[in-house]
């Protein structure tokens, strides 16, 4: 499906019924909207309206080329335009990786439109900016962020048939999947579009608090996220909360243990 609103037109995936509880999923680098599709489709039959959109640059219709159409307020915007457009008034926010961070900021500027928030992966943001700054097994965890920001890196992730951008998912996603993802970032400025996430100027200001209750998943293999901020993460939600930790699960969750981050996830739902 499309959803047209005045900052593009987003490609979606959607089950259950138009009046069923909506619940909006926010995919992360370097993916797509699809890596929710186990998650949606559970949703979808447990009576949920479930919807997973490509984010600005992830969606051919929603691509600006100019990299500060990336900062955090576009992309926050954005979840509130696609919740607009679907007639959405209050819904429940889902994200992982980088969706995990537009939803931290939604919850913390936005939480009258939240019911409920679910997180996987990515810490609070300030939780994260503390370790990075003061744990240093995090910063070196964050390195690759540099990386990403660089002028080379499409050249860098898109040689030899992609093996750089290929190594990112370290072997924990689908082949076949990851086949997809990289055909979509190989399209005319895609890659360009996600990697612009990186390059976009820090949000203005600090994030605050979270009011809305709040899931947060962390796993023990991921890569990305250290325990640092991870356990801090609680220190930033002043509304219900809820930790949960998966083990020998990489950063990749949703779509390397999907069943176990949907039963957590409807969980959530059903107590929010």
């Amino acid at each position: 499906m499309s959803v047209r609103t005045d900052q593009g037109v987003f490609d979606a995936i959607a089950a259950g019924p138009e009046d069923g509880r909506p619940v909006l999923l926010l995919h992360g680098f370097p993916q797509a909207a699809v890596c929710w599709e186990h998650q949606v489709a559970v949703l979808g039959r447990e009576g949920y309206r479930a919807v997973a959109f490509d984010q600005r640059g992830y969606s051919p219709g929603a691509r600006p080329a100019e990299v500060a159409a990336y900062g955090m307020g576009s992309l926050v915007g954005d979840v509130l335009a696609v919740a607009d457009a679907l007639g959405w008034p209050v819904f429940d926010l889902v994200g992982h990786d980088w969706g995990g961070a537009v939803a931290w900021w939604a919850a913390a500027e936005h939480p009258e439109r939240l019911r409920s928030l679910t997180v996987v992966s990515t810490p609070h943001p300030a939780a994260l900016g503390e370790a990075m700054r003061t744990d240093e097994e995090q910063h070196q965890r964050s390195g690759y962020m540099a990386q990403l920001r660089s002028s080379g890196a499409e050249k860098q992730l898109l040689a030899n048939d992609a093996e750089a951008l290929r190594r990112i998912f370290d072997w924990r996603v689908q082949p076949g999947r990851v086949d997809e993802y990289v055909s979509r970032l190989k399209e005319p400025g895609a890659l360009t579009a996600a990697l612009n996430w990186y390059r976009a100027s820090r949000p203005d200001g600090r994030i605050g608090k979270v009011t809305t209750p709040t899931l947060y998943v962390w796993t023990t293999e991921d890569v990305a996220f250290g325990s640092t901020a991870a356990l801090a993460t609680g220190d930033w939600v002043t509304g219900p909360y809820t930790f949960r930790m998966l083990e020998d699960v990489s950063h990749w969750a949703p779509e390397e243990a999907p069943e176990a981050v949907t039963a957590l996830l409807l969980a959530n739902l059903s107590i929010s």
